[in-house]
C-alpha cells in the first residue's frame, strides 16, 4: 500500500492552529515562515513517499539480522539512510552552528510523522540520533560537542540511548552498569544494556551510545546515576575513526513488529572495558538523559499518529475498493463497495477524527517548545514550557493508545482479509503496540500527568488550560452554527468533567495515592481526549471562517464534519472517565490480591 503525505492537514495545523508566523518573529526563526514550512513539507513528503515507504513492507518480511557480531539492516535501508542524511533531514531542527537547518520543530514535527508514517522502523534510527544531540547541546562539554555533534547532526553517525537492563527496567535505580575514572579523565565502563534500538547496524560509520552507569562510590538509587559517551569506534584528535571501542551487540530481539529495526543487546567491558566519556558531572546522568527521554516521549507520541495515518489511508482505500453486500438503504440495488455501509463510515471516521486530533494536539505542543526554548520574552518563555510540559504526557500516552485503536479499526475494515499479513493493515497493528511501552509506559507518563503536572502545583496549570477552553467554547457559542453547537456542547461537558478530575487529584493526591494512581491512565486519556478536542473546535472555527472566504471548499467542509465527529463520538468519552476516576477507585483496589 502506497503512502501520501498528509501535507494539506497538516500545513493547516501548522498555519492557523500553531501560528506559524508568529514562530517566524522569533529571532533565529525569521526565514521559518508557511512559505518555508510548505517548501520543506513538500520536499519531505516525496523523499518519503518515493524512498522510504516502498521499503516498509520489505522491513517486516526481511527484519535486521545478527551473524558474528555484525547487525545487517533491510536490503534498501542502507542506501536511503545515506539519501536521507545527504539530504540533510536529520539536521532539520538542529543548531546551523553544528551543520544542522535550525528549523523550528513545529515544522520539523511534521517531517518526522511523514518518515514514520513511511516506515516506522526506518525512522527510529533518526529519532534516537535526535534525542543524542539534544543530550549533548544542553550537558556536553565543548569538547564533546566539537567531536561528535557535526557528525551525528550530518546523519554520517547515529546515536542511541542506554538505559535499560536485564534487572533494571523502568526503575532506573537499579542500574548496574558501572564506571570507572581513568587517568587521562575518560571512564571504562562495564555493564550490559538491553532494548538498544539501532545499538548496532550497517548504517552509519559510527554509533555514539549514551550509557548510564555508576561512577565506583556512587550514591546508591537514581542520585548516583552518571551519563557517558560511549562510541562504538574511538574517534581520534584528528576527527577520524580510530579502534574499535569495547562495546558489541551479543543479540538482537525478535519481535510483535517493528522488525526490521534492530533491538540489541549491547556488553560493555568484555575485554578490558569499553572506554566513555563523562556527559556534564558525575551523578547527573538521569537528568541529562530525561533530555533525551522528553525529546523521544514527544517523538513517540508523533509516531502513534504517523502509523494512525497510514493505516487509516490504507482503510480508506480498501473500503472504497471492496465491494460486499447492498447499502442499507437501498440507494444501490446491487453489491456496492463497503463504504457506502455505515458502520464502515463509522469506523473510518473514527480512524480519521483521531489522527486529526492528535496531529492538531501535537502541532500545538510543538509550538510552544519553539516559544519555550526561543522566544525572546521571558515570561512566555515561561508559560510555553510549563504548557509543553504538560502536553508531553498527553502527545506521548494519548496518540499512542489510539494508535493501537487505530490500527485495530484497521484490521476490521479489511475484514478477514486484515488478518493476512499479505494486504499490510496487521503490520500497522503489531508496530502500534511499542509505542505505549518505550520511552514509558502509559501508566509513567499518567503517573507524570498526575505527580509532576496536576498534584505539584494543585492543578493550577491544568485549571489555566481549561481557562483557555473556555475562551474556545465562547467563540463557537458566538459562531452559533449548528456545528459549532454540537461541538461547544460536548467540548463544555468534557471540560466541567476534566476539571473535576483535576480538584480531586490536587485534593487527593497525598491523603489518598492509591485512589488518585487508580485512575492515572484514566485520567490521561480523559485529558489528551480534551486537548486534542479542544483543538479539532479551533479548527472548526477556522475552517467555517475560510469556507465563509471560498477557500478549498472540500477540504474545509470536512474539516467541520471531521471536528463535529470528534466532540460527538470521542469526546463524549470525557464524562464516563470522570465517573470511574472519582467514584471508582475504591473498585480498582477492592479484590485481595490472592483472588487474582
Amino acid at each position: 500500500m502506497s503512502y501520501t503525505a498528509p501535507v494539506k492537514d497538516m500545513l493547516f495545523a501548522i498555519e492557523h492552529l500553531a501560528q506559524i508566523e508568529q514562530i517566524a518573529q522569533i529571532p533565529g526563526f525569521e526565514d521559518a515562515g508557511l512559505d518555508t514550512a510548505q517548501a520543506v513539507l513538500e520536499e519531505c513528503a516525496k523523499f518519503n513517499e518515493g524512498v522510504v515507504a516502498p521499503l516498509n513492507w520489505e522491513g517486516d518480511k526481511n527484519p535486521s539480522s545478527l551473524k558474528d557480531g555484525v547487525v545487517s539492516t533491510t536490503p534498501g535501508f542502507k542506501e536511503a539512510f545515506a539519501q536521507y542524511a545527504e539530504s540533510g533531514w536529520q539536521g532539520l531542527q538542529h543548531p546551523a552552528d553544528f551543520g544542522g537547518q535550525g528549523l523550528p520543530k513545529t515544522i520539523g514535527a511534521a517531517c518526522i510523522e511523514m518518515s514514520n508514517s513511511a516506515n516506522l522502523s526506518f525512522a527510529l534510527c533518526p529519532l534516537l540520533t535526535d534525542g543524542a544531540i539534544e543530550a549533548l547541546l544542553t550537558a556536553g562539554s565543548d569538547e564533546l560537542k566539537a567531536t561528535y555533534l557535526e557528525k551525528l547532526v550530518s546523519g554520517q553517525w547515529t546515536g542511541t540511548m542506554n538505559l535499560t537492563e536485564p534487572q533494571a527496567g523502568s526503575d532506573l535505580a537499579m542500574v548496574r552498569t558501572r564506571a570507572e575514572a581513568q587517568p587521562d579523565g575518560s571512564y571504562k565502563v562495564f555493564g550490559t544494556k538491553i532494548f538498544i534500538t539501532y545499538g548496532e547496524h550497517d548504517m552509519a560509520e559510527n554509533i555514539v551510545h549514551l550509557v548510564l552507569a555508576r561512577v565506583q562510590g556512587a550514591p546508591e538509587g537514581v542520585k548516583g546515576i552518571s551519563l557517558f559517551v560511549v562510541p562504538k569506534f574511538l574517534v581520534n584528535a584528528d576527527g577520524t575513526l580510530g579502534e574499535r571501542n569495547d562495546a558489541h551487540c551479543v543479540s538482537i530481539e525478535h519481535k510483535l513488529g517493528i522488525k526490521a529495526s534492530p533491538t540489541a543487546v549491547l556488553q560493555f567491558g568484555d575485554n578490558g572495558g569499553a572506554i566513555g566519556y563523562l556527559v556534564g558531572e558525575e551523578n547527573r546522568g538521569l537528568e541529562y538523559m530525561f533530555i533525551m527521554m522528553n525529546a523521544a516521549r514527544y517523538a513517540v507520541g508523533v509516531q502513534g499518529i504517523a502509523v494512525a495515518e497510514r493505516a487509516y489511508q490504507q482503510a480508506a482505500q480498501f473500503a472504497k475498493d471492496r465491494v460486499q453486500s447492498r447499502p442499507v438503504d437501498g440507494s444501490i440495488n446491487a453489491s456496492a463497495a463497503i463504504i457506502h455501509h455505515p458502520d464502515v463510515r463509522r469506523m473510518l471516521m473514527t480512524m480519521r477524527a483521531y489522527t486529526e486530533g492528535c496531529r492538531a494536539m501535537a502541532t500545538v505542543a510543538a509550538a510552544a517548545y519553539d516559544a519555550a526554548h526561543h522566544h525572546p520574552d521571558a515570561d512566555t518563555r515561561k508559560q510555553s514550557a510549563v504548557f509543553y510540559e504538560f502536553l508531553v504526557p498527553l502527545v506521548k500516552g494519548y496518540s499512542t493508545e489510539m494508535s493501537i485503536d487505530v490500527a485495530s479499526l484497521g484490521v476490521q475494515v479489511h475484514g478477514g482479509m486484515g488478518f493476512i499479513e499479505e494486504t499490510g493493515a496487521a503490520q500497522y497493528y503489531r508496530d502500534a503496540k511499542i509505542l505505549t511501552i518505550y520511552e514509558g509506559t502509559t501508566a509513567i507518563q499518567s503517573n507524570d500527568l498526575v505527580g509532576r503536572k496536576t498534584a505539584r502545583d494543585g492543578g493550577q496549570t491544568a485549571k489555566a488550560i481549561a481557562a483557555q477552553i473556555e475562551q474556545t467554547e465562547a467563540a463557537l457559542t458566538a459562531s452559533a452554527t449548528p456545528a459549532a453547537l454540537a461541538v461547544l456542547k460536548r467540548l463544555e461537558a468534557a471540560r466541567l468533567a476534566f476539571v473535576d478530575v483535576v480538584e480531586f487529584v490536587a485534593a487527593n493526591a497525598k491523603t489518598r495515592p492509591n485512589a488518585v494512581y487508580a485512575g492515572s491512565v484514566p485520567y490521561l486519556m480523559l485529558t489528551g481526549n480534551l486537548v486534542a478536542g479542544w483543538q479539532m473546535a479551533r479548527s472548526l472555527l477556522v475552517a467555517q471562517e475560510l469556507l465563509h472566504k471560498g477557500q478549498d471548499e472540500a477540504f474545509m467542509r470536512a474539516k467541520i464534519a471531521t471536528a463535529q465527529f470528534y466532540a460527538e463520538h470521542i469526546l463524549v468519552k470525557a464524562t464516563g472517565l470522570r465517573d470511574s476516576i472519582v467514584e471508582g477507585a475504591d473498585s480498582v483496589t477492592a479484590l485481595a490480591l490472592d483472588a487474582f
